[in-house]
C-alpha cells in the first residue's frame, strides 16, 4: 500500500461531506459519520505520530551506546 503525504480535499455538498483524495478516493458522509471519521483519524494519527517519537528516540539511544 502507498502512503500519501498529502492530505485530502473535504467539501459540503448539499448537507453531506464530500471527500476527494489520492487514488480515486471519492467518498460523501453524512455529518454523524464524519464526525466519527474524523475522530478515528486524529486518534490514529495521534499514536502513529507517538510510534514515531519511539522509534526516534530508540534509533538516538542504540547510537549513543
Amino acid at each position: 500500500d502507498k502512503i500519501y503525504d498529502e492530505p485530502s480535499k473535504v467539501t459540503v455538498e448539499d448537507g453531506a461531506i464530500a471527500v476527494d483524495g489520492p487514488d480515486g478516493v471519492d467518498v460523501t458522509f453524512t455529518a454523524d459519520a464524519a464526525d466519527e471519521t474524523s475522530q478515528r483519524l486524529l486518534e490514529a494519527s495521534m499514536k502513529a505520530r507517538g510510534l514515531r517519537r519511539i522509534a526516534s528516540r530508540k534509533r538516538r539511544n542504540d547510537e549513543a551506546t
